[in-house]
């Protein structure tokens, strides 16, 4: 397998076309190896426009929602959060630290939260090996944030929700940017908020595409008696 290629396919023909033109992000991309962040079962999905599963079995990690996103999402997540070289970011939701490992490249820390043990420990192990000294993943339930360590310039969500908790947006500084992608299926939005001031966000809702569900977060009543 020509891995240089299969990279160079990935980021020309996939994320490239998805109107990721940062050419800092596209650098990036193609120094960090996605192909150490995959389980060994899925080493030959590594550059593939699809998510990847992450447990055991694949019907186990499509039921749980724990999937590597496509390589377009991260990078157009990326790209859309806009981050500083001094920036404090929290990821919710870390899944192998390849997202992570993307953030901590454009910023100066990471708390990447992940509800699930097994995952935090391969996200931890994949990090160290990459030499991620700035992000930090710890197991724990994301759905509240954490308050105790923000304010944050940005928070990103690694999956989708129904819709994003207030909680989440308290923790955000002024100025901060938070990236989630919120709805239901057939069609969800990838959905920005900037906070502009204690009470004032900007919400902006830039492209379609789908994510499985993080963990915990509330599902709002499709009914009303």
């Amino acid at each position: 397998m020509n891995v240089e290629q299969y990279r160079f396919n990935m980021i020309e023909q996939q994320i490239r076309p998805w109107d990721v033109l940062d050419g800092e992000i596209l650098q990036l991309l193609s120094v960090i190896r996605r192909e150490d962040f995959v389980p060994t079962a899925h080493k030959a999905l590594a550059f593939a426009d699809l998510e990847i599963p992450l447990l055991a079995t694949d019907a186990d990690a499509q039921a749980q929602g724990c999937c590597m996103l496509a390589p377009r999402v991260e990078a157009r997540m990326l790209q859309d959060l806009t981050l500083n070289r001094n920036d404090k970011v929290l990821e919710i939701g870390t899944g192998s630290g390849f997202m992570a490992a993307l953030l901590a490249s454009r910023a100066q820390r990471v708390i990447s939260l992940e509800i699930r043990p097994e995952l935090a420990k391969f996200a931890r192990d994949n990090l160290s090996r990459a030499g991620m000294s700035n992000a930090e993943v710890r197991q724990a339930d994301g759905s509240t944030g954490l308050p105790q360590e923000g304010p944050f310039d940005a928070i990103v969500l690694s999956g989708s929700v129904a819709e994003i908790p207030h909680a989440l947006l308290d923790q955000l500084k002024v100025g901060g940017r938070l990236m989630s992608i919120v709805g239901d299926l057939p069609v969800m939005r990838a959905t920005k908020l900037t906070r502009q001031s204690e009470n004032q966000f900007v919400t902006t809702q830039g492209w379609d595409t789908v994510a499985p569900r993080l963990k915990n977060f509330p599902e709002p009543s499709r009914f009303n008696f």
